[in-house]
């Protein structure tokens, strides 16, 4: 472990950013893609929620039988696993024509999901002790550093080629992810001979540690309140004054707003979190993206947008590693990999949920007072954590 750590960390870092800049690169623009190639006018909202949605519910279902086959094959094979799939399903989506066949390739892309999981479960089993909460706050940037060039990439190639192939370059860019995994990184596993637990005795045996489980239920709302808005963002740029013509280059730079904070910010909330402790910079996340989300209320123009998701982007790059890194120190290192797919089942649940709000609620309401709403939700639960941490030192000191 002391000998590939460090290795193992790029390695991932370089897939996972690769991994994520294939998805980013497609996804944003479905409502576009939905709009103008597909055909659908009514409840485009509705539709974008739906098909985001659809995805990752089907993976949240999937990831602890996955995390399970991790802790007893190892993570390496997942993740080549996971690349491979999620490459063909970015192929399939090429061919699509109709909104059915289009659903049927985001359950398939669903099912061969989990890189992003098994990727933190192995940083998390394969570094010592003393450096994981660094590793855990480098390994997040990597999908932040994706999210940045993805949607800029993805942006320019759709304005100059078209969205088809977008999803080309998407296969490619991941099954280079997949390749990097292969041949770069070493894990240290050992194999497990006895029954593997089933995900019902991974679930009980969460279910008995208190803690673990508010995590979970943390990952829930910070997942949904992320992804309440992927579906709108694009919509919401030409609402305040970006072109129909020019609306996935415009969002894609907004998007990459929030990538390029992440990546500046989030390895410092890694070591500022191992010195001052995580749940405390997890506070300070919610409370900025809180905070970000309510002032969208006064801002209503691009430029001012793209520099408000920028500034939610630096606090909130704080939340994921905290979240991770509480959940690896919370467990025994054997059930890491099953606390880590299980949490991504509560994270894969949040963003079938945002998006299905996302939509519902935008075509609803509007947008603007869906931002209303997540700001609210994220300052409630900040103020939750930070009273139950209040409540955690009076006892100790009590006692």
């Amino acid at each position: 472990m002391e000998l590939y750590w460090k290795r193992n960390l790029y390695m991932l870092w370089l897939g996972l950013f690769f991994n994520h800049m294939a998805y980013t690169l497609s996804v944003p623009f479905f409502p576009i893609f939905l709009q103008h190639d597909l055909g659908i006018q009514s409840g485009l909202e509705v539709w974008s929620g739906v098909s985001i949605s659809i995805s990752f519910l089907i993976s949240g279902l999937c990831a602890p039988f996955w995390g399970s086959l991790a802790d007893t094959y190892g993570r390496k094979p997942m993740l080549i696993r996971s690349g491979v799939g999620l490459a063909l399903a970015h192929f399939a989506n090429f061919f699509v024509y109709d909104l059915f066949s289009f659903i049927v390739v985001r359950i398939f892309q669903g099912i061969m999901a989990g890189f992003s999981p098994a990727s933190i479960a192995l940083v998390g089993t394969n570094t010592p002790e003393k450096h994981v909460g660094y590793a855990l706050g480098v390994i997040s940037t990597s999908t932040a550093a994706g999210g940045i060039l993805g949607p800029l990439a993805g942006g320019v190639l759709s304005h100059w080629m078209g969205l088809r192939e977008c999803f080309v370059a998407s296969g490619i860019i991941t099954l280079i992810s997949a390749f990097i995994v292969l041949v770069g990184v070493k894990e240290v596993h050992e194999r497990k001979t006895g029954v593997r637990s089933s995900v019902i005795q991974d679930l009980k045996q969460a279910a008995g540690h208190s803690q673990l489980m508010r995590l979970f239920g943390l990952t829930l709302i910070v997942s949904t309140s992320v992804m309440i808005l992927e579906p709108l963002l694009t919509i919401y740029v030409v609402q305040i004054g970006g072109s129909l013509n020019s609306a996935s280059l415009s969002s894609g730079i907004v998007f990459s707003a929030v990538g390029v904070a992440t990546v500046i910010m989030g390895p410092r909330w890694g070591i500022i979190g191992g010195r001052i402790g995580y749940e405390k910079i997890l506070f300070i996340g919610l409370l900025g993206g809180a905070v970000g989300n309510l002032l969208q209320l006064f801002i209503h123009n691009l430029v001012g947008f793209g520099i408000l998701r920028f500034s939610y982007g630096l606090f909130f790059a704080a939340v994921y590693p905290a979240l991770n890194a509480l959940i690896v120190k919370q467990v025994e290192p054997e059930f890491r990999g099953r606390a880590v797919s299980l949490n991504q089942s509560s994270s894969q649940f949040g963003i079938v949920a945002g998006p299905l709000l996302g939509g519902i609620l935008g075509g609803w309401i509007g947008i603007q007072y869906v931002f209303l709403i997540t700001g609210i939700v994220l300052l409630g639960t900040a103020v939750a954590l930070k009273g139950r941490s209040s409540k955690a030192v009076e006892r100790k000191l009590a006692g």
